[in-house]
Protein backbone atom coordinates (compact mmCIF):
# COMPACT_ATOMS: atom_id res chain seq x y z
CA UNK A 1 0.00 0.00 0.00
CA UNK A 2 1.08 3.59 -0.65
CA UNK A 3 1.65 5.56 2.57
CA UNK A 4 2.82 8.80 0.92
CA UNK A 5 -0.24 10.94 1.56
CA UNK A 6 -1.45 9.36 4.79
CA UNK A 7 -1.74 11.57 7.88
CA UNK A 8 -2.60 10.47 11.42
CA UNK A 9 -6.06 11.99 11.06
CA UNK A 10 -6.59 10.05 7.82
CA UNK A 11 -5.15 6.77 9.18
CA UNK A 12 -7.44 6.94 12.25
CA UNK A 13 -10.47 7.20 9.97
CA UNK A 14 -9.22 4.48 7.58
CA UNK A 15 -8.55 2.00 10.39
CA UNK A 16 -11.99 2.65 11.83
CA UNK A 17 -13.54 2.14 8.38
CA UNK A 18 -11.49 -1.08 7.93
CA UNK A 19 -9.84 0.16 4.73
CA UNK A 20 -6.68 -1.56 5.96
CA UNK A 21 -5.36 -2.98 9.22
CA UNK A 22 -2.63 -1.66 11.53
CA UNK A 23 -0.52 -4.70 10.53
CA UNK A 24 -0.85 -3.76 6.85
CA UNK A 25 0.00 -0.12 7.61
CA UNK A 26 2.97 -1.14 9.78
CA UNK A 27 4.25 -3.51 7.10
CA UNK A 28 4.03 -0.74 4.51
CA UNK A 29 6.24 1.50 6.67
CA UNK A 30 8.67 -1.35 7.39
CA UNK A 31 9.00 -1.91 3.62
CA UNK A 32 9.76 1.81 3.11
CA UNK A 33 12.39 1.64 5.86
CA UNK A 34 14.04 -1.41 4.22
CA UNK A 35 14.05 0.37 0.86
CA UNK A 36 15.12 3.86 1.94
CA UNK A 37 17.21 3.53 5.10
CA UNK A 38 20.36 2.45 3.18
CA UNK A 39 20.12 5.80 1.30
CA UNK A 40 19.05 8.07 4.18
CA UNK A 41 20.43 6.44 7.36
CA UNK A 42 17.46 7.72 9.39
CA UNK A 43 17.10 4.64 11.64
CA UNK A 44 19.75 3.18 13.93
CA UNK A 45 17.54 0.31 15.16
CA UNK A 46 14.45 -1.13 13.46
CA UNK A 47 12.16 -3.11 15.78
CA UNK A 48 10.23 -5.11 13.19
CA UNK A 49 9.07 -7.97 15.45
CA UNK A 50 7.97 -5.66 18.28
CA UNK A 51 6.19 -3.34 15.81
CA UNK A 52 4.19 -6.17 14.21
CA UNK A 53 3.29 -7.53 17.67
CA UNK A 54 2.02 -4.07 18.72
CA UNK A 55 0.11 -3.69 15.42
CA UNK A 56 -1.61 -7.08 15.95
CA UNK A 57 -2.65 -5.98 19.44
CA UNK A 58 -3.99 -2.72 17.98
CA UNK A 59 -6.02 -4.64 15.37
CA UNK A 60 -7.52 -6.83 18.10
CA UNK A 61 -8.60 -3.70 19.99
CA UNK A 62 -9.99 -2.10 16.82
CA UNK A 63 -11.99 -5.27 16.13
CA UNK A 64 -13.60 -4.91 19.56
CA UNK A 65 -14.49 -1.28 18.83
CA UNK A 66 -11.96 0.11 21.31
CA UNK A 67 -10.62 3.59 20.70
CA UNK A 68 -7.33 5.13 21.77
CA UNK A 69 -5.90 8.39 20.49
CA UNK A 70 -3.07 6.78 18.49
CA UNK A 71 -4.31 3.21 18.19
CA UNK A 72 -2.37 1.37 15.48
CA UNK A 73 -0.30 4.41 14.39
CA UNK A 74 3.29 3.48 13.36
CA UNK A 75 5.89 5.94 14.69
CA UNK A 76 9.57 6.16 15.62
CA UNK A 77 11.66 7.61 18.46
CA UNK A 78 14.88 9.62 18.45
CA UNK A 79 17.51 7.32 19.96
CA UNK A 80 17.63 9.42 23.14
CA UNK A 81 14.32 8.03 24.42
CA UNK A 82 14.76 5.10 26.82
CA UNK A 83 12.86 2.04 25.64
CA UNK A 84 12.58 -1.02 27.87
CA UNK A 85 14.38 -3.97 26.28
CA UNK A 86 15.31 -2.00 23.14
CA UNK A 87 18.82 -0.64 22.60
CA UNK A 88 19.23 3.12 23.26
CA UNK A 89 22.55 4.55 22.05
CA UNK A 90 22.12 8.36 21.92
CA UNK A 91 23.91 7.79 18.55
CA UNK A 92 27.17 7.36 20.48
CA UNK A 93 29.48 4.34 20.59
CA UNK A 94 29.82 4.99 24.33
CA UNK A 95 26.31 3.49 24.70
CA UNK A 96 26.76 0.94 21.92
CA UNK A 97 25.22 -1.93 23.90
CA UNK A 98 22.99 -0.12 26.42
CA UNK A 99 19.56 -1.70 26.86
CA UNK A 100 17.34 0.27 29.29
CA UNK A 101 15.30 -1.43 32.01
CA UNK A 102 12.34 0.97 31.69
CA UNK A 103 10.50 3.26 29.29
CA UNK A 104 10.71 7.05 29.29
CA UNK A 105 7.46 8.67 30.49
CA UNK A 106 6.68 9.84 26.94
CA UNK A 107 7.21 6.32 25.56
CA UNK A 108 4.79 4.95 28.19
CA UNK A 109 2.22 7.60 27.23
CA UNK A 110 2.54 6.79 23.52
CA UNK A 111 2.18 3.06 24.21
CA UNK A 112 -0.86 3.75 26.38
CA UNK A 113 -2.35 5.73 23.47
CA UNK A 114 -1.90 2.68 21.21
CA UNK A 115 1.09 3.80 19.08
CA UNK A 116 3.20 1.21 17.24
CA UNK A 117 6.99 1.69 17.63
CA UNK A 118 8.94 1.03 14.41
CA UNK A 119 12.38 1.73 15.88
CA UNK A 120 14.97 4.24 17.05
CA UNK A 121 16.14 7.16 14.95
CA UNK A 122 19.58 8.53 14.15
CA UNK A 123 20.70 11.89 15.56
CA UNK A 124 23.85 13.83 16.33
CA UNK A 125 25.59 11.91 19.14
CA UNK A 126 24.21 13.04 22.53
CA UNK A 127 22.08 15.52 20.48
CA UNK A 128 25.19 17.67 19.93
CA UNK A 129 24.80 19.21 16.51
CA UNK A 130 22.81 21.17 13.96
CA UNK A 131 23.27 18.98 10.89
CA UNK A 132 22.93 15.27 11.73
CA UNK A 133 26.60 14.71 10.82
CA UNK A 134 27.91 14.08 14.36
CA UNK A 135 26.35 10.61 14.75
CA UNK A 136 28.76 7.76 15.49
CA UNK A 137 26.54 5.69 13.16
CA UNK A 138 27.08 7.96 10.14
CA UNK A 139 25.22 11.07 8.96
CA UNK A 140 21.52 11.17 8.10
CA UNK A 141 20.79 12.49 4.58
CA UNK A 142 18.12 14.99 3.49
CA UNK A 143 15.32 13.13 1.61
CA UNK A 144 14.84 16.09 -0.76
CA UNK A 145 18.50 15.88 -1.85
CA UNK A 146 20.81 13.31 -0.28
CA UNK A 147 23.89 15.49 -0.81
CA UNK A 148 22.46 17.94 1.76
CA UNK A 149 22.03 17.77 5.55
CA UNK A 150 18.56 17.20 7.06
CA UNK A 151 19.34 19.46 10.04
CA UNK A 152 20.08 18.32 13.59
CA UNK A 153 20.20 17.07 16.11
CA UNK A 154 16.87 15.25 15.49
CA UNK A 155 17.99 14.38 11.96
CA UNK A 156 16.43 10.92 11.68
CA UNK A 157 13.19 12.20 13.22
CA UNK A 158 12.74 14.74 10.40
CA UNK A 159 14.08 12.59 7.55
CA UNK A 160 11.85 9.65 8.50
CA UNK A 161 8.68 11.77 8.22
CA UNK A 162 9.76 13.57 5.04
CA UNK A 163 10.47 10.17 3.41
CA UNK A 164 7.22 8.57 4.72
CA UNK A 165 9.09 5.99 6.84
CA UNK A 166 6.77 6.65 9.83
CA UNK A 167 3.51 8.49 10.51
CA UNK A 168 5.11 10.67 13.19
CA UNK A 169 8.33 10.84 15.17
CA UNK A 170 9.56 12.05 18.53
CA UNK A 171 12.56 14.33 18.97
CA UNK A 172 14.25 16.63 21.46
CA UNK A 173 15.03 20.35 21.16
CA UNK A 174 17.78 21.97 23.25
CA UNK A 175 18.72 24.79 20.87
CA UNK A 176 16.65 24.14 17.75
CA UNK A 177 17.05 20.37 17.35
CA UNK A 178 13.41 19.81 16.34
CA UNK A 179 12.68 23.12 14.61
CA UNK A 180 15.78 23.22 12.39
CA UNK A 181 15.44 19.68 10.93
CA UNK A 182 11.67 20.21 10.55
CA UNK A 183 12.45 23.34 8.51
CA UNK A 184 15.12 21.56 6.41
CA UNK A 185 12.84 18.55 5.69
CA UNK A 186 9.43 20.20 4.99
CA UNK A 187 7.69 18.81 8.09
CA UNK A 188 5.93 20.36 11.10
CA UNK A 189 8.02 20.38 14.29
CA UNK A 190 7.08 21.52 17.79
CA UNK A 191 9.35 22.60 20.61
CA UNK A 192 6.81 22.88 23.45
CA UNK A 193 7.02 25.17 26.48
CA UNK A 194 9.80 24.02 28.81
CA UNK A 195 8.31 21.34 31.11
CA UNK A 196 5.12 20.87 29.05
CA UNK A 197 6.29 17.32 28.19
CA UNK A 198 8.19 15.16 30.69
CA UNK A 199 11.95 14.73 30.25
CA UNK A 200 12.07 11.63 32.49
CA UNK A 201 13.81 8.71 30.81
CA UNK A 202 15.37 10.77 28.01
CA UNK A 203 19.16 11.02 27.77
CA UNK A 204 19.83 14.53 29.10
CA UNK A 205 21.83 17.06 27.14
CA UNK A 206 21.36 20.37 28.99
CA UNK A 207 18.70 19.99 31.67
CA UNK A 208 17.46 23.60 31.87
CA UNK A 209 17.14 23.82 28.07
CA UNK A 210 15.90 20.39 26.93
CA UNK A 211 12.36 20.22 25.52
CA UNK A 212 10.64 17.06 24.31
CA UNK A 213 8.62 17.42 21.12
CA UNK A 214 7.71 15.78 17.84
CA UNK A 215 7.45 15.98 14.07
CA UNK A 216 4.49 15.30 11.79
CA UNK A 217 3.33 15.95 8.23
CA UNK A 218 0.57 18.37 9.23
CA UNK A 219 -0.29 20.83 12.00
CA UNK A 220 -3.41 18.86 12.95
CA UNK A 221 -1.35 15.67 13.39
CA UNK A 222 1.09 17.62 15.56
CA UNK A 223 -1.72 18.76 17.86
CA UNK A 224 -3.00 15.16 18.15
CA UNK A 225 0.40 14.02 19.48
CA UNK A 226 0.71 16.81 22.06
CA UNK A 227 -2.72 15.81 23.39
CA UNK A 228 -1.11 12.48 24.36
CA UNK A 229 2.35 13.55 25.57
CA UNK A 230 1.73 16.80 27.52
CA UNK A 231 1.16 16.88 31.28
CA UNK A 232 2.68 16.58 34.72
CA UNK A 233 4.98 13.74 35.73
CA UNK A 234 5.87 12.82 39.30
CA UNK A 235 9.34 11.83 38.03
CA UNK A 236 10.06 15.25 36.49
CA UNK A 237 9.82 18.21 38.85
CA UNK A 238 9.95 20.68 35.94
CA UNK A 239 6.51 19.60 34.62
CA UNK A 240 4.01 22.14 36.00
CA UNK A 241 0.34 21.46 36.69
CA UNK A 242 -0.77 23.79 33.86
CA UNK A 243 -3.93 22.50 32.19
CA UNK A 244 -3.48 20.15 29.22
CA UNK A 245 -5.86 21.46 26.58
CA UNK A 246 -7.35 19.65 23.63
CA UNK A 247 -4.91 21.19 21.17
CA UNK A 248 -7.10 20.34 18.17
CA UNK A 249 -10.08 22.28 19.51
CA UNK A 250 -9.21 25.80 18.29
CA UNK A 251 -7.27 24.79 15.15
CA UNK A 252 -9.86 26.16 12.75
CA UNK A 253 -10.60 29.45 14.51
CA UNK A 254 -8.47 31.44 12.07
CA UNK A 255 -6.22 34.40 12.80
CA UNK A 256 -8.65 37.30 12.42
CA UNK A 257 -7.79 39.98 14.98
CA UNK A 258 -4.56 38.31 16.14
CA UNK A 259 -1.51 40.55 16.47
CA UNK A 260 1.61 38.98 14.96
CA UNK A 261 4.91 40.46 16.13
CA UNK A 262 7.83 40.72 13.70
CA UNK A 263 11.01 41.04 15.81
CA UNK A 264 13.41 43.27 13.88
CA UNK A 265 16.45 41.51 15.41
CA UNK A 266 15.60 38.36 13.41
CA UNK A 267 15.78 40.14 10.04
CA UNK A 268 19.45 41.00 10.15
CA UNK A 269 22.51 40.97 7.92
CA UNK A 270 23.46 37.36 7.26
CA UNK A 271 19.85 36.28 6.68
CA UNK A 272 19.60 34.77 3.21
CA UNK A 273 17.49 37.26 1.18
CA UNK A 274 15.43 34.37 -0.28
CA UNK A 275 14.43 33.28 3.23
CA UNK A 276 13.57 36.88 4.12
CA UNK A 277 11.38 37.07 1.03
CA UNK A 278 9.57 33.78 1.81
CA UNK A 279 8.97 34.89 5.43
CA UNK A 280 7.52 38.23 4.29
CA UNK A 281 5.28 36.37 1.83
CA UNK A 282 4.06 34.06 4.64
CA UNK A 283 3.31 37.09 6.83
CA UNK A 284 1.30 38.68 4.01
CA UNK A 285 -0.71 35.43 3.67
CA UNK A 286 -1.64 35.64 7.37
CA UNK A 287 -2.37 39.36 7.07
CA UNK A 288 -4.84 38.56 4.26
CA UNK A 289 -6.55 36.14 6.66
CA UNK A 290 -7.16 39.01 9.10
CA UNK A 291 -4.04 39.07 11.31
CA UNK A 292 -2.41 42.40 12.16
CA UNK A 293 1.38 42.69 11.68
CA UNK A 294 3.31 44.64 14.32
CA UNK A 295 7.05 45.35 14.27
CA UNK A 296 8.58 44.70 17.69
CA UNK A 297 12.00 44.62 19.31
CA UNK A 298 13.71 42.01 21.49
CA UNK A 299 16.76 44.11 22.37
CA UNK A 300 18.91 41.43 24.08
CA UNK A 301 18.66 38.96 21.16
CA UNK A 302 22.23 39.73 20.05
CA UNK A 303 23.56 38.12 23.24
CA UNK A 304 21.49 34.93 22.99
CA UNK A 305 23.94 32.76 21.05
CA UNK A 306 26.86 33.68 23.34
CA UNK A 307 24.73 33.03 26.44
CA UNK A 308 23.55 29.71 25.03
CA UNK A 309 27.09 28.52 24.27
CA UNK A 310 28.09 29.13 27.89
CA UNK A 311 25.04 27.64 29.63
CA UNK A 312 24.58 24.63 27.32
CA UNK A 313 28.18 23.26 27.46
CA UNK A 314 28.24 23.83 31.24
CA UNK A 315 25.19 21.59 31.64
CA UNK A 316 26.51 19.12 29.05
CA UNK A 317 29.78 18.70 30.96
CA UNK A 318 27.81 17.92 34.15
CA UNK A 319 25.42 15.49 32.40
CA UNK A 320 28.13 13.57 30.53
CA UNK A 321 30.16 13.05 33.72
CA UNK A 322 28.01 9.98 34.54
CA UNK A 323 29.30 8.09 31.48
CA UNK A 324 32.48 7.03 33.24
CA UNK A 325 32.58 3.43 32.02
CA UNK A 326 31.69 2.16 35.51
CA UNK A 327 27.99 3.02 35.87
CA UNK A 328 27.15 3.55 32.20
CA UNK A 329 28.71 3.03 28.85
CA UNK A 330 32.07 2.02 27.45
CA UNK A 331 35.44 3.70 27.56
CA UNK A 332 35.03 7.52 27.68
CA UNK A 333 37.74 7.94 25.06
CA UNK A 334 34.99 6.95 22.61
CA UNK A 335 33.37 10.39 22.98
CA UNK A 336 33.41 12.14 19.60
CA UNK A 337 35.07 15.50 18.88
CA UNK A 338 31.90 17.56 19.43
CA UNK A 339 31.19 15.96 22.84
CA UNK A 340 34.81 16.58 23.90
CA UNK A 341 34.59 20.18 22.66
CA UNK A 342 31.46 20.83 24.73
CA UNK A 343 32.82 19.09 27.84
CA UNK A 344 35.95 21.28 27.71
CA UNK A 345 33.98 24.51 27.10
CA UNK A 346 31.57 23.72 29.93
CA UNK A 347 34.21 22.62 32.43
CA UNK A 348 36.13 25.83 31.74
CA UNK A 349 33.02 28.04 32.19
CA UNK A 350 32.22 26.36 35.53
CA UNK A 351 35.78 26.28 36.89
CA UNK A 352 36.98 28.30 39.89
CA UNK A 353 37.92 31.82 38.85
CA UNK A 354 35.75 31.75 35.72
CA UNK A 355 32.30 30.87 37.11
CA UNK A 356 31.34 34.50 37.88
CA UNK A 357 32.78 35.87 34.64
CA UNK A 358 31.01 33.34 32.41
CA UNK A 359 28.25 31.11 33.82
CA UNK A 360 26.83 33.56 36.37
CA UNK A 361 26.91 36.45 33.88
CA UNK A 362 25.21 34.27 31.24
CA UNK A 363 22.41 33.39 33.67
CA UNK A 364 21.86 37.10 34.39
CA UNK A 365 21.54 37.87 30.65
CA UNK A 366 19.17 34.88 30.31
CA UNK A 367 16.85 36.70 32.75
CA UNK A 368 16.94 39.79 30.50
CA UNK A 369 16.03 37.67 27.46
CA UNK A 370 13.00 36.29 29.33
CA UNK A 371 12.00 39.85 30.24
CA UNK A 372 12.18 40.86 26.53
CA UNK A 373 9.68 38.12 25.64
CA UNK A 374 7.34 38.85 28.55
CA UNK A 375 7.17 42.54 27.58
CA UNK A 376 6.73 41.75 23.87
CA UNK A 377 3.79 39.44 24.55
CA UNK A 378 1.99 42.29 26.28
CA UNK A 379 1.79 43.91 22.80
CA UNK A 380 1.34 40.91 20.47
CA UNK A 381 -0.25 37.43 20.55
CA UNK A 382 2.47 35.53 18.67
CA UNK A 383 5.71 36.28 16.81
CA UNK A 384 6.91 34.95 13.48
CA UNK A 385 10.56 34.60 12.41
CA UNK A 386 12.57 32.41 10.04
CA UNK A 387 13.79 29.12 11.59
CA UNK A 388 17.22 29.25 9.97
CA UNK A 389 19.26 32.07 8.41
CA UNK A 390 20.07 29.81 5.42
CA UNK A 391 18.52 26.99 3.41
CA UNK A 392 19.88 23.45 4.07
CA UNK A 393 23.63 23.22 3.46
CA UNK A 394 25.70 20.48 1.84
CA UNK A 395 27.03 17.52 3.79
CA UNK A 396 30.56 18.38 4.94
CA UNK A 397 30.16 22.10 4.20
CA UNK A 398 30.45 23.25 7.83
CA UNK A 399 32.06 20.30 9.62
CA UNK A 400 35.52 21.90 9.69
CA UNK A 401 34.20 25.15 11.24
CA UNK A 402 32.32 24.53 14.53
CA UNK A 403 31.52 28.24 14.97
CA UNK A 404 29.83 28.49 11.59
CA UNK A 405 27.86 25.33 12.44
CA UNK A 406 26.77 26.84 15.79
CA UNK A 407 25.37 29.88 13.95
CA UNK A 408 22.81 27.63 12.20
CA UNK A 409 20.85 27.87 15.47
CA UNK A 410 21.00 31.65 15.79
CA UNK A 411 17.18 32.06 15.46
CA UNK A 412 16.24 29.05 17.60
CA UNK A 413 18.42 29.00 20.75
CA UNK A 414 16.66 31.96 22.39
CA UNK A 415 13.45 29.97 22.97
CA UNK A 416 15.37 27.30 24.87
CA UNK A 417 16.82 30.02 27.10
CA UNK A 418 13.41 31.63 27.73
CA UNK A 419 11.32 28.42 27.80
CA UNK A 420 8.80 29.68 25.20
CA UNK A 421 7.17 27.30 22.70
CA UNK A 422 8.06 27.40 19.00
CA UNK A 423 6.43 25.71 16.02
CA UNK A 424 8.27 25.19 12.73
CA UNK A 425 5.89 25.07 9.75
CA UNK A 426 6.92 24.53 6.09
CA UNK A 427 7.20 27.88 4.33
CA UNK A 428 8.55 27.19 0.85
CA UNK A 429 11.41 25.83 -1.25
CA UNK A 430 14.70 27.36 -2.37
CA UNK A 431 16.41 25.51 -5.24
CA UNK A 432 14.30 22.44 -4.44
CA UNK A 433 15.21 22.44 -0.73
CA UNK A 434 12.68 23.15 2.05
CA UNK A 435 12.61 26.05 4.51
CA UNK A 436 10.36 26.76 7.49
CA UNK A 437 8.97 29.64 9.49
CA UNK A 438 8.94 29.74 13.28
CA UNK A 439 5.79 30.69 15.18
CA UNK A 440 6.56 31.74 18.78
CA UNK A 441 4.09 32.22 21.62
CA UNK A 442 3.87 32.91 25.36
CA UNK A 443 4.39 30.00 27.74
CA UNK A 444 1.73 27.25 27.35
CA UNK A 445 0.22 28.81 24.21
CA UNK A 446 0.76 25.77 21.96
CA UNK A 447 -2.93 25.85 20.98
CA UNK A 448 -2.45 29.38 19.61
CA UNK A 449 0.67 28.36 17.64
CA UNK A 450 -1.28 25.49 16.09
CA UNK A 451 -4.10 27.86 15.18
CA UNK A 452 -1.73 30.18 13.30
CA UNK A 453 0.17 27.28 11.74
CA UNK A 454 -3.03 25.55 10.60
CA UNK A 455 -4.38 28.75 9.01
CA UNK A 456 -1.16 29.19 7.04
CA UNK A 457 -1.02 25.50 6.08
CA UNK A 458 -4.56 25.62 4.63
CA UNK A 459 -3.46 28.46 2.35
CA UNK A 460 -0.13 26.83 1.50
CA UNK A 461 -0.30 23.01 1.91
CA UNK A 462 3.40 22.34 1.31
CA UNK A 463 3.24 18.92 3.00
CA UNK A 464 1.76 17.67 -0.30
CA UNK A 465 5.07 18.40 -2.04
CA UNK A 466 6.77 15.02 -1.71
CA UNK A 467 10.33 13.81 -2.18
CA UNK A 468 11.15 11.74 -5.27
CA UNK A 469 12.01 8.69 -3.13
Amino acid sequence: MDVKNITIAQAKKDLKDKKYSSVELTNAYLERIKKLNPKLNAFITVTEDEALHMAKEADAKLAKGEDQALLGMPMALKDLFLTEGIKTTAASRVLDNYIPQYDATVVKKLKNAGAVILGKLNCDAWAHGSSGENSDFGPTKNPYDTSYVPGGSSSGSAASIAADMALFSMGTDTGGSIRLPASFCNVVGLKPTYGRVSRFGIVAMASSLDSIGHMTKTVEDNALILNCTAGTDINDGTTPSAEVKDYTKTLKKGVKGLKIGIPKEYFIEGLDPRIKELTEKALKTLEKQGAKLVEISLPHTKYATAVYYIIMPSEVSSNLARYDGIRYGNDRSRFGDEAKRRIMLGTFALSAGYYDAYYKKAMQVRTLLRKDFTEAFEKVDVMITPVSPTPPFKLGEKTSDPLEMYLSDIFTVTLNLTGNPGLSVPMGFIDGLPTGMQIIGPHFSEDLLYRVGYTYEQENPLYLKKTNL
